[in-house]
């Protein structure tokens, strides 16, 4: 019978969830563009993704890549950057840049108006095409990341993501760290580079939604992408090679202790996402309803907020789990996860776990596509990560098609407590 209402369950929740239409198609440069038409609003939305994250950066000049985000939009074209921001305020366009491990992102919002889209679509054809990086900018936004830097190494919580990342990924571009001195070595002509090297055309992807048609898309797609520089997409990050177990201190006076535990464990095409996505919801993904919130903090009172996630990436991302306890109790709030994770691996979930992961993750999924901008951003993913058309139609089957077995298998794929890393900063 539960299987049988299960079954019921996944059939309507997935006709309820249905995605929109998503249309895809290839420029003649080379770039990828997917597309959403929806007549609701005055609005065109537009996300262009470069193959340029910090994975990109220079071993002895991480903080490249960051700074090439922050300063596109610092003029281009004919503008300067007063005259561009001021163009951009006249024109109410909401653009920004920002970028993540694996790419760089710039974002547009307009009405589609025709002087507003007009206007908004030159400024970033001129952002994409020649973006200034002047001199002024660039000492200004290095000497500002400099300091957010050094006052970061001076929190808990940063030396902790640091020192994780680091160990994670030691020989990986993944683990580069911006630092202090990193960042004081780049030049402008390192900005320059590295921005005519990855923001290219035939790396990019165009993802388009809103207030327009197919054939109107068509044409936005290639202005943008004949703005472009050519030439040939960065080369495919390196595999990750499985790091060894070990545990990091890292000395610090605050009176909590911050604990990540984790590896490197999955990449965003592998088949167990789903698997991984609905048991972690149980482990530690699940809030107030999770194992590990329940052993940690509401049995014994170690710590307010403890959580686990998979962070899927072109290359395995991490699988983490993390907590904040008093430094004294730092030893037994660790073990407790420990025990909560091994407890995990060895049984699964239990059926009733399962189905309320399910409906949880099935059910949220209505509020994660009911506006243009989130649906813009899955858009980005799943033309950046090059996942099917039907994602979005998919997720409510795949996760409702999860079984027990399903989670414990692929837990004990990618999951292997002998080679956790650990970090503990100001633990005793």
């Amino acid at each position: 019978m539960l299987r049988l209402l299960l079954c019921l369950f996944a059939v309507l929740s997935a006709a309820a969830h249905a995605g929109p239409k998503i249309e895809q198609w290839t420029t003649a440069n080379g770039a990828k563009v997917l597309f959403i038409e929806s007549r609701a609003l005055p609005i065109l939305d537009i996300q262009v993704d470069f193959p340029a994250g910090s994975a990109r950066n220079p071993a002895e000049k991480a903080g490249l890549a960051s700074l090439v985000a922050e300063l596109l939009l610092a003029g281009a074209g004919p503008w300067d950057e007063e005259a561009f921001s001021a163009r951009l305020v006249e024109l109410g366009v909401r653009l920004s840049s920002t970028h993540d491990h694996d790419k760089a992102s710039i974002t547009l919002r307009t009405l589609s108006t025709p002087r507003e889209k007009e206007g908004a679509l030159d400024a970033l054809t001129a952002v994409l095409a020649a973006p200034i990086f002047p001199e002024a900018a660039f000492e200004r936004e290095k000497s500002r990341l400099i300091a957010a830097l050094k006052e970061a190494d001076t929190r808990p919580d940063q030396l902790a993501a640091k020192a994780f990342a680091r160990a994670l990924y030691p020989e990986h571009p993944y683990g580069r760290i911006a630092t202090p001195d990193t960042v004081a070595r780049i030049t402008r002509e390192d900005v320059i580079a590295h921005h005519q090297r990855h923001y290219v055309a035939s790396g990019a992807v165009i993802s388009m939604i809103g207030d327009i048609s197919r054939q109107e898309a068509e044409t936005i797609a290639q202005r943008l992408a004949q703005a472009m520089r050519q030439g040939p997409p960065p080369e495919a990050l390196p595999p990750v090679a499985p790091p060894p177990a070990e545990t990091v201190r890292v000395e610090h006076p605050a009176t909590q202790a911050h604990i990540h535990l984790g590896l490197p464990a999955l990449a965003r095409k592998d088949p167990d996402f789903y698997a991984l996505l609905v048991g972690n919801y149980t482990l530690g993904g699940g809030g107030f309803v999770s194992r590990l919130m329940k052993e940690v903090r509401e049995k014994r009172g170690y710590a307010y907020s403890v959580y686990s996630y998979f962070a899927p990436r072109l290359r395995p991302g991490p699988f983490e789990i993390g907590l904040q306890t008093q430094r004294n109790q730092a030893k037994e709030a660790l073990e407790v996860a420990r025990a909560v994770l091994e407890r995990f691996l060895a049984e699964g979930p239990t059926q009733g776990e399962l189905a309320a992961a399910k409906k949880n993750l099935i059910n949220g999924q209505a509020l994660r596509i009911d506006s243009n901008a989130k649906l813009l951003g899955y858009l980005s993913l799943i033309g950046f990560y090059d996942l099917p058309l039907s994602y979005l139609d998919d997720f409510p089957k795949k996760i409702a098609a999860v079984t027990r077995e399903d989670v414990k298998s692929a837990f004990a794929r990618h999951i292997k407590p002998e080679r956790l890393i650990t970090v503990i900063v100001a633990g005793e």
